[in-house]
Formats: C-alpha cells, sequence, structure tokens
C-alpha cells in the first residue's frame, strides 16, 4: 500500500530474528580470532545448537555455554557454542556479543593450550 505523503510504497525494516543475531555475534567473534590469533581456528569447526543435547555432561545447576571436543584421528576439533543458555546469561544484546565472544575464545584456549590474551589480547575476562 502506497504511503500517503510519498506516493510510493515504504518498506517496512524488519527487526533482525533472535537466531539471526545469535549466529551474527558466532560469526563475529570468528572474524574478530581471525584477526588476533588466526593459527587458534586453524583444524577448528566451530558450530551452534539451541541447547546441549544429552550427550553432554552438565552439572543440574548449571548449563554449560558451549563445548570443546578434542580432534580424533577422523574428525577435527570442534566447539558448539549453545545459543539459549548465553542468551539467557546475557542481559542484552550487545552483553551477548560480548559473550559470544569471550566464550569462543575460552574454548579455543582450552582447546588449543593458547592463552586467552594470545587469543585475543582485548578480552577481559574478569566482567
Amino acid at each position: 500500500m502506497p504511503n500517503r505523503y510519498l506516493r510510493r510504497a515504504v518498506e517496512l525494516r524488519r527487526p533482525t530474528l533472535r537466531r539471526d543475531f545469535f549466529l551474527d555475534c558466532v560469526a563475529d567473534a570468528v572474524a574478530q580470532v581471525q584477526r588476533t590469533c588466526p593459527p587458534a581456528l586453524v583444524g577448528v569447526d566451530i558450530g551452534t545448537e539451541e541447547v546441549p543435547g544429552r550427550s553432554v555432561l552438565w552439572r543440574e545447576d548449571r548449563v554449560p555455554l558451549a563445548a570443546a571436543v578434542d580432534a580424533t584421528a577422523g574428525d577435527p576439533a570442534r566447539i558448539v557454542l549453545y545459543e539459549r543458555p548465553l542468551e539467557r546469561r546475557a542481559s542484552d544484546r550487545e552483553a551477548l556479543r560480548t559473550l559470544v565472544h569471550r566464550t569462543l575464545v575460552e574454548q579455543l584456549s582450552a582447546l588449543t593450550g593458547r592463552s586467552v590474551t594470545d587469543i585475543d589480547p582485548d578480552v577481559d575476562l574478569d566482567d
């Protein structure tokens, strides 16, 4: 329907879907690590799941935000970031972006043996 003031249709901006925003956060986090420490990503597949599955060991009182799996003879190392637990822990979208990045860096550190500051000198784990 045309806008009566502009005499043409106006495209309405749709808010970014929750899932799309989360995937953007993951992509941004990977890109940041690619800039600061590309070797940390070599041989590591990074993926997302909505929630941790039953195969993930976790305590009833603490839901994991991510999981890292060492490489095997036939499979690369993997990091899985869990969307819903990360979203629930973050207070807003900017906090989610920061938390996803920090979580990825922590998992890469655990997987590769590199220090967090080697992977990204700007990550502050005390926040």
